[in-house]
């Protein structure tokens, strides 16, 4: 997420106090040990690699490593932009996997019967030996405070390198696996926010959220009123930070304009009388997991919490944006969207516009689409441009996957696609991202390992009967 100036000192913040935390550990386990810890310079490869060596064959124990890795930290929260990419560029080129060790370890296995001691000795060495110098280097971080989330980070500036060499991409592979064992769903805990959780946990909600920016303190106490409910996943590593978090709004029956959802100015809803919870944002704040998959797992897991607290309501479904929606109907051809509408939606188009073909009438749509919150213009175009958004959930990528990347979260996940909404989102993003349009995902228990398998085997997406009606009325 695009972070704004608030948002981005309150990460500095993070940033100077972590720094001062690992000062204090870094001198503490110096002390009395007679290791060479020196202020933070600024990039210095020669002096990188030496320090990077000492974190890996310096003699001490547990304590003295532990302050190697603290003022190693330190170093690298000290570097400009460039000064992490030479950083983390000479961390995988020069601290890598072993050759070696790893042709050594191959010539014993090669050497020794497979059923033997030695061969099995073998094994394991060779397992070591392709464990890089660098992850032995980062691993280092997990005893410190807040280690695992500067790992995290340091991924996430991995990731963000305008330029990847095999070397970084080896990087970024290995601190993905060692990470992924790390965040096993196992090892997480669900929570319930609240507005009596702590000031620093709200805060970090505010400048995580990625799908309906929270614009004020206001805004954020309506999403955690009453008739709400927010769960967020932890790691017992990083008890005050999110990996990832789901808002939620209880009601009665499904909800098709997020704008309703966040009107601070409604009534809150009596939570007896829910029957429905509807999963309106779903954030995952750490871009340093990306590629670990938490979204699918935090669902299951506030269904299941809302099924034991909440037995009345019996529906859960989402209420979710079509982010690639626009860029597919800015390619679609005359002759294309010829084959997908009937002539009547077409005309439709074309007589809202003034325009003598259906793309053009389409391309002024999406050029100004704040002209579909006109009464008489929408309703002019909805059934086509309706007709058209269900043709494109089945528009597939060259994988076979849908185009849409919300959809194949969801459908993935074992949801059904239940409802398209128009006029969903109003705002100006939503009207330029998805001309306002919004879908409902259904998320039925005793359905979803049946659903998750047809779209998986078969790579077919299970259609609620309104969805199939609006097929029906394309061609």
């Amino acid at each position: 997420m695009a972070r704004n100036g608030n948002s981005t000192s309150f990460f500095e913040r993070a940033w100077e106090r972590l720094s001062r935390n690992w000062k204090e550990v870094a001198f503490s386990g110096a002390k009395g040990m007679n290791l060479d810890l020196q202020k933070p310079t600024k990039s210095d490869i020669t002096a990188l690699k030496k320090h990077l060596t000492a974190c890996l064959e310096a003699p001490g124990g547990e304590v003295s490593a532990r302050a190697r890795a603290a003022d190693l930290g330190r170093l690298y929260l000290h570097q400009t932009a460039k000064g992490r990419e030479e950083f983390l560029k000479v961390l995988a080129r020069d601290f890598g996997v072993r050759r070696e060790a790893v042709q050594s370890a191959l010539g014993k296995l090669e050497d020794n019967p497979e059923d033997s001691q030695a061969h099995y000795l073998a094994e394991r060495e060779l397992k070591a030996a392709l464990t890089p110098d660098s992850i032995r280097i980062l691993r280092l971080f997990n005893s410190l405070p807040n280690g695992v989330k500067f790992l995290v980070d340091m991924r996430a500036d991995i990731l963000a390198l305008e330029e990847r060499d095999p070397a970084t991409e080896a990087l970024n592979a290995h601190l993905k696996d060692l990470l992924s064992s790390w965040f096993d769903p196992g090892f997480l805990d669900l929570e319930r926010i609240t507005w009596k959780s702590s000031a620093a946990l709200l805060e970090k909600l505010i400048a995580y959220e990625a799908v309906h920016e929270i614009r004020s303190w206001d805004d954020l106490r309506n999403r955690l009123d009453s008739d709400r409910r927010c769960y967020a996943l932890f790691h017992p590593r990083m008890p005050e930070e999110p990996l990832a978090f789901v808002e939620v709004a209880l009601g009665d029956g499904l909800a098709g304009s997020i704008q309703h959802l966040l009107d601070e100015a409604a009534p809150a809803f009596d939570t007896s009388r829910a029957d429905t919870a509807i999963f309106y944002s779903i954030s995952n704040t750490q871009k340093g997991l990306q590629g670990i998959a938490f979204g699918e797992y935090l669902i299951k897991l506030v269904v299941q919490r809302l099924q034991t607290e909440m037995p009345q309501v019996r529906r859960y479904a989402t209420l979710s944006p079509v982010p690639g929606l626009s860029g597919w109907l800015k390619s679609l051809s005359d002759e294309r969207i010829g084959a997908l509408l009937p002539t009547d939606q077409r005309k439709a188009l074309c007589e809202a516009t003034g325009k003598g073909k259906s793309a053009e009438a389409l391309q002024v749509f999406l050029a100004h689409p704040e002209t579909l919150l006109q009464d008489d213009v929408a309703e002019a175009v909805k059934e086509p441009l309706l007709g058209l958004t269900a043709r494109y959930f089945h528009e597939k990528r060259q994988d076979g996957q849908p185009l849409d990347p919300v959809a194949r979260f969801h459908l993935r996940n074992g949801a059904r696609l239940e409802r398209i909404n128009w006029l969903g989102d109003s705002s100006t993003r939503g009207l330029r991202q998805s001309l306002g349009i919004m879908v409902n995902y259904g998320y039925r228990p005793d359905e979803l390992e049946k659903n998750h398998e047809v779209y998986v085997n078969e790579g077919r997406i299970v259609l609620a009967s309104e969805v199939k009606s609006l097929l029906k009325k394309t061609k």
